[in-house]
């Protein structure tokens, strides 16, 4: 057990998921790992979840609400609320997933006993009616040529080390952002372990199914060309590697 238990900042972005954000606070507030504060980004122009957002904000001891005017998106919603976090360790999770009880204290566990930079799990996939459809399990630790061209990282299991990993960002993407990022920290070097344990659920829902292939593949393409810096050629072959895999993942589960 840990003697001294370290400060996590919880990472939410939020944009129209009034019907499962309830979900998903109970899963951080039941948590045994009590040490956390919650900083949550409310990103979407609409404000008529506002209300309901503050309401159950309230059970939570620390907590900081950054209110952005108009939609700017994932990454660069999480890059403000990394200037705003606090803790040692930052963790993310989406609008519509959740997390098992433990999540927090066996992850935290695992990194300190393993000196790790970056962690993440296996993960459940669930639909909206909360029915499990399947698991996604890791058994390797991440490295660059393995992410490559399939990211098997899912963002609500994935645990950051402030300490080690002091400085970074999510590129300006509108998807694919923590794809880039994966790839970005295992260029310079960062560890990224696994465990094998299903500590988080991953929700598929109707807009997650690729409402967005064309800005998914677009995004997929300047990743590879402008942040991988691959040639043109390159480019289009690993985006459509990816895809490939994308689909076969979706068929399996």
């Amino acid at each position: 057990m840990i003697a001294k238990k370290p400060l996590v900042s919880i990472i939410i972005t939020y944009f129209d998921k009034k019907k499962y954000i309830k979900k998903t606070f109970n899963s951080i507030f039941d948590q045994t790992y009590k040490n956390y504060e919650l900083i949550f980004v409310y990103d979407d122009p609409n404000k008529d979840d506002l209300q309901l957002i503050k309401e159950l904000l309230k059970r939570f001891k620390k907590k900081k609400l950054i209110l952005n005017n108009k939609n700017l998106g994932v990454a660069k919603s999480r890059n403000l609320a990394l200037r705003a976090c606090s803790g040692a360790f930052v963790a993310f999770i989406d609008a519509d997933d959740i997390w098992k009880k433990n999540k927090l204290t066996n992850q935290i566990n695992f990194m300190i006993n393993k000196f790790s930079d970056l962690s993440f799990t296996s993960y459940g996939i669930i639909d909206e009616k909360n029915k499990l459809l399947g698991v996604r399990k890791v058994t390797v630790d991440a490295n660059y040529k393995k992410i490559y061209r399939s990211n098997f990282i899912g963002l609500s299991t994935v645990i950051i080390n402030r300490k080690k990993i002091k400085k970074f960002k999510f590129p300006n993407l509108n998807t694919q952002e923590d794809f880039a990022l994966w790839l970005t920290l295992l260029r310079k070097g960062y560890s990224l372990n696994h465990l094998n344990s299903v500590l988080s659920y991953w929700r598929k829902t109707e807009n997650s199914l690729s409402s967005n292939n064309l800005q998914k593949i677009t995004d997929a393409f300047k990743l590879y060309y402008s942040i991988e810096n691959k040639n043109f050629i390159f480019s289009i072959y690993s985006v459509l590697v990816l895809s490939y895999y994308k689909l076969k993942n979706n068929i399996l589960n």
